[in-house]
């Protein structure tokens, strides 16, 4: 079946937009405690680590390396593949023989997507890359189903090798494939050999991060309880599909996701395609199910935003375009505005003096290079014997980071949190403390001697999750570290 032409021109410049908006507000605070955290573990490479496979922290060092300290130059991927989601996502409507206008539709919902725009296209993180390969892959299987060229699945196969190196994810949408084609079909799907072949090379790819996994007790699976206990306390299933909803976008994109699923499923001309309707609904109901993020359904959207953009777009000729342009430009429009006011938009200045909020994610970009200058003051402020055996530990991971990062003149900081405990434990020839975070009843059961030093000040009165932290002096430790470390372990974000 013959399908329109590529619309280069309008999809272009849709990516291009989006993308332009990205690099304007990427320098706008600083780095993310996660973007510090995949530098330190980028230092530190491994086959795996205790919170994601190996390829974001390789990702990050070689973004550090090419753009030395640039909260820019790290992002940089994440805004190209923000823009290349964007023509993907045009490219689908395409195969769904989608014309210019549909495709430039689809293309516009992924790009005022608050999630696929500021949430994955904002920062360097995990969800950006899998988000993007969940993406690409979608694409091929609804390619595949066109033209049954099985070099499609074989592709779609090393483009799951990949993402499997940045999330463990993508299997639960193998999964959901495999048992919507048997319900529904095309069952030939499952007899193509290189189908099989690309889940050959996925799994061999995976094998050395499944034996660190193995070999360090499995804490992925402690983590997917970690998160599980964090969406809890975001609502937990009850805001799951609300927030999935809010995330492809208001105005926009949650209609074309409900449209586009449903249209999958009911539309008889799309019936080759039901299984991936059936896929959709599959996968929302196992992250649902296992209180996942609900951003962890996002790879989804540009699919769902390509068959809802076709098959409007084949309303719309039936209608007089003063019935449906005025419309559709103020949803886009005001599409656009929301997924933006989820960038950095404001100036830190006006989060002065509010109240903590943990949901107020960007905060998490300011004021790092004060955490660790704090850190340093604490640390230079010891007399000269003491500072020389001194250890520096961190309650969380994003806090050892920032020290690793801005002040290397300092001591290795150490820290139980996460991903870091694995990086190593304080010398045993440390025979002080000093302890960023925490509080003293629990400190006081590893140390018989406490002294507060200070407090973390990010000298804007910005009440993020750093503000106001203790730096302790912590000294006689009541057993080795050897012993000690293990109960300094934590994967929640705090100890």
């Amino acid at each position: 079946m013959a399908v329109p032409q590529f619309a280069r021109v309008p999809v272009w410049a849709i990516a291009g937009a989006a993308m332009a908006v990205l690099l304007a507000f990427a320098g706008r605070y600083g780095y993310h405690g996660d973007e510090l955290y995949f530098l330190a573990a980028g230092r530190h490479l491994d086959w795996g680590y205790a919170d994601q496979p190996p390829l974001l922290p390789l990702l990050a060092r070689a973004m550090d390396t090419l753009f030395p300290g640039s909260v820019v130059g790290l992002r940089l991927p994440a805004v190209l593949l923000t823009g290349l989601g964007i023509v993907v996502a045009g490219l689908t409507a395409r195969e769904f023989g989608g014309g210019p206008r549909a495709q430039a539709m689809a293309a516009g919902a992924y790009a005022c997507s608050p999630f696929l725009l500021a949430g994955a296209g904002h920062i360097l993180a995990t969800h950006m890359v899998d988000v993007f390969l969940w993406t690409v892959v979608v694409w091929l299987l609804v390619r595949w189903v066109r033209l049954r060229d099985d070099r499609l699945l074989l592709v779609a196969g090393v483009v799951t090798a990949i993402d499997l190196q940045v999330k463990f994810l993508i299997p639960v949408f193998w999964i959901a494939v495999a048992a919507s084609v048997f319900l529904v079909g095309p069952r030939a799907l499952l007899r193509r050999p290189l189908l099989w072949v690309g889940a050959a090379v996925a799994v061999a790819v995976s094998v050395p991060t499944l034996i660190w996994q193995a070999r360090h007790g499995w804490p992925q699976v402690e983590m997917n309880r970690i998160v599980a206990d964090e969406v809890s306390y975001a609502g937990g299933r009850l805001t799951f599909l609300p927030m999935a909803l809010e995330q492809a976008g208001i105005g926009v994109g949650a209609v074309l996701v409900v449209l586009g699923t449903w249209w999958l499923l009911r539309d008889p001309e799309l019936r080759a395609y039901r299984f991936l309707g059936i896929t959709v609904l599959v996968v929302t109901a196992v992250f649902w199910l296992t209180e996942g993020r609900p951003y962890y359904v996002g790879g989804l959207f540009a699919l769902c935003f390509a068959v809802a953009a076709t098959r409007l777009d084949r309303m719309f000729t039936h209608l007089r375009p003063v019935q449906w342009k005025p419309v559709v430009a103020g949803a886009y429009a005001v599409s656009a505005a929301v997924a933006i006011s989820w960038l950095p938009v404001q100036p830190i200045s006006a989060y002065a003096g509010e109240p903590y909020s943990p949901m107020n994610m960007e905060l998490e970009e300011f004021g790092w290079p004060q955490v660790a200058d704090d850190v340093a003051g604490a640390y230079h402020s010891l007399p000269p014997d003491t500072r020389a055996a001194t250890a520096i530990v961190t309650e969380t991971y994003w806090q050892a980071a920032a020290v690793e990062h801005f002040r290397p003149d300092l001591p290795r900081p150490y820290s139980g949190s996460r991903g870091f405990h694995y990086f190593g434990s304080p010398p045993e020839s440390a025979g002080a403390t000093l302890f960023v975070g925490s509080d003293r009843e629990r400190l006081s059961r590893y140390f018989e001697e406490l002294r507060l030093l200070r407090r973390i000040d990010n000298g804007r009165a910005v009440n993020n999750g750093n503000q106001g932290e203790p730096i302790w002096l912590a000294e006689e430790r009541t057993a080795s570290w050897e012993r000690l470390w293990p109960e300094f372990r934590h994967m929640t974000f705090t100890w």
